[in-house]
């Protein structure tokens, strides 16, 4: 049986920085089945490093691989295996939340309508279905990314900051659907946070200080 923790995304030797200011140098790090945690303080680089690891920012050197697939080597392959949108993002906003999630279903083919169905619900999102996301306040659109997520059946699912600007019952909802989703062998969450979430079994910590 396969380790259920067993390391999905391997980074090695990343370089990148910004100007004036150095983010990575030379830095490695795995990315394990189950949740793992990116903490940091303000200006630490835990939302670059999502990027990173996304390949929607380029390390000026080092290397990315998801099971053997290399990004520098297959980029729409390694794309694939990612589900990444930063939630601050407008790229979207232009279109209803509906037709947002029949691009995502479209783009990764183990996409869950059930999964889909159960987060549309947990998070309240039934009424902004026919709404176009600009129209959406900041938490509606984090639940949008997030129920996307869920559902998109990626390898690695970066989430920056999962649980800001949001009602109790969501954060309980994703609580509970991050627990469910962290027993699957062939999946990695990656939690970018200023603190570590209670009740939630980590499989790996990358602190980058505070």
């Amino acid at each position: 049986m396969e380790n259920p923790n067993s390391v999905l995304l391997q980074a090695r030797n990343l370089n990148f920085s910004y100007p004036g200011k150095t983010l990575f140098s030379d830095w490695s790090g795995d990315i394990s089945a189950g949740i793992n945690l990116v903490l940091g303080g303000d200006g630490r680089g835990k939302t670059s490093l999502l990027q990173l690891l996304a390949g929607d920012l380029q390390a000026h050197s080092g290397q990315l691989q998801i099971q053997g697939i290399a990004l520098h080597e297959q980029v729409a392959q390694y794309r694939s295996l990612v589900f990444w949108l930063d939630p601050r993002a407008d790229t979207f906003d232009q279109i209803s939340v509906q037709e947002y999630f029949s691009s995502v279903c479209n783009r990764y083919p183990q996409f869950d309508e059930k999964l889909l169905e159960n987060a549309i619900e947990g998070l309240a999102l039934t009424s902004h279905m026919h709404k176009h996301l600009y129209m959406l306040s900041t938490g509606s659109k984090r639940k949008v990314w997030l129920a996307a997520a869920f559902a998109a059946g990626a390898t690695i699912n970066l989430l920056d900051d999962p649980f800001a600007a949001l009602d109790k019952s969501s954060i309980e909802f994703i609580h509970k659907t991050l627990l469910q989703l962290a027993q699957n062998p062939g999946q990695a969450w990656v939690l970018a946070m200023y603190a570590t979430p209670p009740g939630l079994p980590l499989s790996c910590l990358i602190d980058l200080g505070d």
